[in-house]
């Protein structure tokens, strides 16, 4: 069997998550997506059988050739990983929900790929939220003017948002980012955007994001183990 320990890391992962959703006074449900990242489709099958509905990848490339391999594997498909315009055909109507939404040209092509199809994509807006130039994400100063830019788009529904801490084993520093994050769709919310979920934490910090009131956290090597590539 591949992955035999994935059941109990799951079963694991489940009582992290009740006993830090206790800490931060959560009691919604938070979904795991399994990260499959560098791991094969079996990674897919042993999320299936262990009782996990949402995967996720980080490219479309392998995402695409991944899919055709597990074949009717029933999860939900999610691209976490940044999204570049000239793969927007690829991913929309691929995936159950797009993670990485975070500029209105990308919005715009996906609308427009998505009405292409009669779809709706389901997507999140990515927010930079450690300040740091190299992840992707919009400014928070400028997600309500994108959200109200992408609301206009008949073919996207906003379902939430998406944030990365800092990679650093500061909780302090980790906690900064979530905290932004939920602050962040609270004002969202108040604008008149249905925000519900909120993509944060990954391995390293999930904890500390479920602490921040997570609806969705996306776990690969804590599940699977380190990558095979």
């Amino acid at each position: 069997m591949e992955f035999p320990d994935l059941p109990a890391r799951l079963a694991q992962v489940r009582e992290a998550v009740a006993r830090h959703q206790q800490i931060g006074g959560w009691s919604h449900p938070v979904r795991v997506v399994a990260v499959t990242k560098g791991h094969g489709p079996e990674a897919v099958h042993a999320a299936a059988t262990a009782g996990l509905e949402d995967v996720g990848e980080n490219r479309v490339q392998e995402a695409v050739a991944k899919q055709e391999e597990a074949g009717t594997v029933p999860v939900t498909w999610h691209l976490i990983g940044t999204l570049q315009r000239n793969k927007a055909r690829q991913a929309v109507g691929r995936f159950g929900l797009i993670h990485s939404v975070d500029r209105l040209e990308l919005a715009a092509e996906l609308d427009r790929r998505a009405a292409a199809g009669a779809e709706v994509q389901r997507v999140l807006v990515q927010v930079n939220c450690s300040d740091e130039a190299q992840k992707g994400g919009v400014e928070p100063s400028e997600l309500v003017p994108l959200l109200g830019a992408v609301s206009e788009l008949r073919h996207l529904e906003v379902v939430g948002l998406m944030t990365m801490s800092a990679l650093t084993e500061d909780r302090a520093e980790q906690r900064r980012a979530f905290s932004r994050l939920r602050e962040l769709r609270d004002q969202g919310r108040r604008a008149g955007y249905r925000l519900a979920e909120l993509s944060m934490g990954m391995s390293g910090d999930y904890t500390t994001a479920v602490e921040e009131g997570a609806t969705m956290v996306r776990l690969g090597t804590i599940l699977f183990g380190e990558r095979s590539r």
